[in-house]
């Protein structure tokens, strides 16, 4: 089939899943005015394949089939297809007004480590896994699929391992094993589009011991499988709609998440790619986050990008420019962008092959940008509001300007320096509030603490691959101590 068109994008989404929202199961996905904005929103993946200025970088050569396929599902073998992989998710992320499409990207991340796990896997144990991730892979490769992946369990007690939770259903768990398949019971949380995606890949969230086998699951079940429910989470939907004019980011844009059921679902063993192999749950976990984190920083550079050309408008706006304390807040905006986006560079140069065919970003140099991104982030939101003011809150909306009894008393009252009109200053004043302020703006912010891995995965993870043993034998050396 190879790549599909938007329209067949959203066609494949009218399958029967069952999915509910605000306490009402919805039958129609495509049909709903406020899912029908996540899915428009996710579209931009398909569309920028037949844009002519973006398909050059969209699309690839299948090099078993020769046939067309989306650059996302492009198994990275060396520096370039990790470039190229994070400037089309940049290039998404830009059209999607900072917000990350994720049909593709995160899914894919979760294919590619399943390649290198099931190589793992089937050496060590003489298993037969990685023709099955093989096989599946290529149906989502070749009928262009849009992908979501479920890790994160509910959790319940954290100090206790899945086997021990008051109740079994904390973790996702295997159930039955028959001739044809398995079936699994559990949740899963955080499960970003899975309401608007083709195919959901379950992995494991941790590693486990023995007495935890039943829980080190890994597999990929179509999103309308009996037994596969979704709540979807209401957070920043207070409206069904938005107006574009006061909300130029969120109108447009969103992604959803959901809490989701498999409540006895039956996965054949063709798409079972961990069963029982606890020894390997651990590592599938981390060689997931190594790709899913390297595309978490890709996808936040447009966001950084729109804080810093936020901060240099209103500055100049505002007529603030040559304050010296703007001038060393925009100074702190632009080294805290461009660090970011050098490491980023450096994790994808100094990436490494896990197995044969397949690389992975530099796990120091990701962790590195995605910890910079994270502990920042927080401080970037708070310089742009500094400097773009109060009326990021409190401004009135497009429709007293456009209401002739009050558009003049706007005009006259909320205009910046000179030559710049109050409908021009109070149109960037709304972007930066619905990117800062809303709960839009909200959501962004919780996922620069959350998403991808909390900061003391990420400090964990750099400690791990930091060579301490090198650096403390050189400041030995140094000491002339033996």
């Amino acid at each position: 089939m190879a790549l599909r068109t938007p329209d067949q994008y959203i066609e494949s989404l009218r399958d029967g899943r069952v999915v509910y929202y605000r306490g009402r199961r919805i039958p129609d996905v495509t049909a709903h005015p406020f899912f029908r904005v996540a899915i428009d929103h996710a579209v931009i993946d398909y569309r920028l394949a037949e844009e002519p200025r973006h398909r050059a970088l969209a699309v690839a050569r299948d090099p078993e089939s020769g046939e067309e396929i989306s650059r996302y599902y492009v198994i990275p073998q060396g520096v370039d297809d990790l470039r190229k992989r994070s400037e089309l998710i940049a290039v998404a992320t830009r059209a999607g007004g900072t917000m990350v499409t994720l049909i593709k990207e995160i899914g894919t991340d979760a294919l590619f480590a399943l390649h290198a796990l099931s190589s793992q896997m089937d050496k060590a144990l003489a298993t037969k896994v990685h023709d099955r991730v093989r096989a599946f892979y290529r149906h989502c490769a070749r009928n262009d699929l849009a992908l979501a992946v479920a890790q994160s369990d509910p959790k319940g007690d954290r100090s206790l391992r899945p086997s021990e939770q008051e109740h079994p259903d904390y973790y996702l768990r295997i159930v039955e094993r028959r001739k044809d398949g398995i079936v699994v019971r559990g949740a899963k949380v955080h499960t970003s589009v899975s309401v608007n995606s083709n195919e959901l890949i379950v992995l494991p969230t941790r590693a486990m011991e023995e007495q935890d086998k039943d829980y080190a699951v890994a597999f990929a079940v179509p999103l309308n499988s009996p037994g596969l429910r979704m709540i979807t989470s209401v957070y920043s939907q207070h409206r069904e709609a938005r107006e574009e004019a006061d909300y130029p980011l969120s109108s447009k844009h969103r992604m959803l998440e959901t809490l989701t059921i498999f409540d006895d679902v039956f996965v054949p063993w063709e798409r079972v790619f961990l069963d029982g192999q606890w020894q390997f749950a651990g590592p599938l976990a981390l060689g997931f986050v190594d790709f899913h984190r390297f595309t978490a920083v890709s996808y936040k550079l447009p966001l950084l990008a729109l804080l810093t050309g936020s901060a240099l408008l209103m500055a100049d706006y505002n007529g603030v420019s040559r304050a010296g304390h703007v001038r060393e807040k925009i100074a702190w905006l632009v080294s805290y962008e461009e660090t970011v986006r050098g490491l980023l560079a450096t994790a994808a140069q100094q990436c490494s092959p896990v197995v044969p065919g397949v690389v992975a970003p530099s796990r120091l140099y990701t962790n590195l940008a995605k910890l910079r991104f994270a502990e920042h982030y927080h401080q970037a939101l708070a310089y742009v509001q500094d400097i773009a003011g109060g009326l990021l809150v409190t401004a009135p909306g497009d429709e007293d300007l456009a209401n002739p009894d009050t558009a003049a008393d706007i005009q006259h009252y909320l205009g910046g320096r000179k030559g710049v009109s109050a409908r021009d200053r109070l149109r960037a004043i709304r972007m930066i509030s619905d990117l800062t302020a809303s709960e839009f703006g909200g959501y962004h912010a919780v996922l620069a603490m959350h998403a991808e891995g909390s900061i003391e995965a990420e400090k964990l993870a750099i400690a791990r691959e930091y060579n301490m043993k090198a650096a403390v034998a050189y400041a030995k050396e140094m000491a002339g101590i033996e």
